[in-house]
C-alpha cells in the first residue's frame, strides 16, 4: 500500500482541486489564528464542499476551545481533527471523529508523551520555537523510526519536500506523509507543480 499524503494549510479552491486532482488522501485546513495559513470556518466550508468526498478534510486546530472545534466539525464537514498545542489526552478523543495528536521531536525525550495519548495516529513534526508547524525545519527521522514502536500509525511531517519525501519514506515507512511550506510559493499558496511532484514521489515509493 502506497503511502498517504497530507496536504496541510490549503487556503483556497484552487490548491484544494489540484491537489485532489493529483492524488492527495487529505486536505489540511488550519484553523489557528496565528498562522499565515489560517482560515475561516466560512472558507473552509465553501472549500470542502467542492473537494470530492473520498478526500479526507482534516481541522488542524492548536489550543481551541471544544465549541469552536464542534462548530468547525459541522460547517467545515471535517472528518479528521489534528491537535497540534498542549492539549490533553481525553481532549483529543472526545469529538466522535479520528483523531491524531502532533508533536514536536526534538530529542529522544520527545517521543515520551506519544503513548499517554490513544488518537488514531501521531503526527510527528520538527520541534521550532517559532512556530506549532508548517516551518520548513526537519528533525532526525531515526525517531520517527523509533516511534513505530507505540503501535499508531505515524505522519511524517516537517521539511518535506518533493526532492527529499523519497528518501523520507523509504527510511522511517510511515503510515503517511505531511507537507505544508515544502510545496507552496509564498505561505497559504501552493505551488501546483510542487504539489503534483510531491504527491507522485511520495507515491511511487
Amino acid at each position: 500500500m502506497s503511502v498517504k499524503v497530507k496536504i496541510c494549510g490549503i487556503t483556497n479552491l484552487a490548491d484544494a482541486q489540484a491537489a485532489a486532482e493529483t492524488g492527495a488522501d487529505a486536505l489540511g485546513f488550519n484553523f489557528c489564528e496565528k498562522s499565515p495559513r489560517c482560515v475561516s470556518l466560512k472558507t473552509a466550508a465553501a472549500i470542502s464542499t467542492q473537494v470530492p468526498p473520498f478526500v479526507m478534510r482534516v481541522g488542524v486546530f492548536v489550543d481551541a476551545e471544544a465549541d469552536f472545534i464542534l462548530r468547525a466539525i459541522g460547517e467545515a464537514g471535517l472528518t479528521m481533527l489534528q491537535f497540534h498545542g498542549d492539549e490533553q489526552p481525553e481532549f483529543c478523543t472526545q469529538f466522535g471523529l479520528m483523531s491524531m495528536k502532533a508533536f514536536r521531536i526534538c530529542d529522544e525525550k520527545s517521543l515520551a508523551e506519544l503513548p499517554n495519548y490513544q488518537t488514531d495516529a501521531y503526527l510527528l513534526d520538527a520541534f521550532s520555537p517559532q512556530a506549532r508547524g508548517g516551518t520548513g525545519e526537519k528533525f532526525n527521522w531515526d525517531l520517527a523510526v523509533e516511534a513505530q514502536k507505540f503501535g499508531k500509525p505515524i505522519f511524517l511531517a516537517g521539511g518535506l519536500t518533493p526532492e527529499n519525501v523519497a528518501d523520507a519514506v523509504r527510511k522511517v515507512q510511515p503510515f503517511g506523509v505531511d507537507v505544508s511550506s515544502g510545496v507552496e510559493s509564498a505561505p497559504g499558496k501552493k505551488d501546483h507543480a510542487k504539489v503534483k511532484a510531491f504527491i507522485k514521489t511520495a507515491k511511487s515509493i
